[in-house]
């Protein structure tokens, strides 16, 4: 089992890779065609290929995306799971404020009852 500092820090990649317009459209890109060559992912976005390796570079290092090398070409696929960990973390924290709004309603309409 992983400790919480790795989960903390897995949880950081995740959303600091997530944090960029570009590179999240790179992730839905790969979602949705199963597999990209690292040309496809920057093409849509108009960037140069370092730009776009610099983007890859980051959704890799946060495990979001994985790299298959086959001769000369890099493929990359979407791996879920860190998408898994960071819609987990936002599920729990909704479920908080949902909870806490839902009691900060009822108290104010139990003193607005009051008069």
């Amino acid at each position: 089992m992983r400790n919480a500092s790795a989960t903390a820090e897995a949880l950081d990649a995740t959303f600091r890779a997530l944090s960029d317009a570009t590179r999240r459209g790179m992730l839905a890109l790969v979602a949705r065609k199963g597999e990209c060559t690292a040309s496809e992912l920057g093409t849509p976005f108009h960037i140069a290929q370092p730009t776009a390796s610099k983007h890859i570079a980051v959704l890799e290092s946060a495990g979001l995306v994985e790299r298959r090398i086959e001769g000369r070409e890099h493929r990359f696929r979407l791996v879920k799971r860190p998408l898994d960990g960071a819609q987990a973390w936002i599920e729990r924290h909704q479920a908080f404020w949902e909870a806490s709004l839902a009691r900060l309603d009822a108290l104010l309409a139990e003193e607005e009852s009051r008069g």
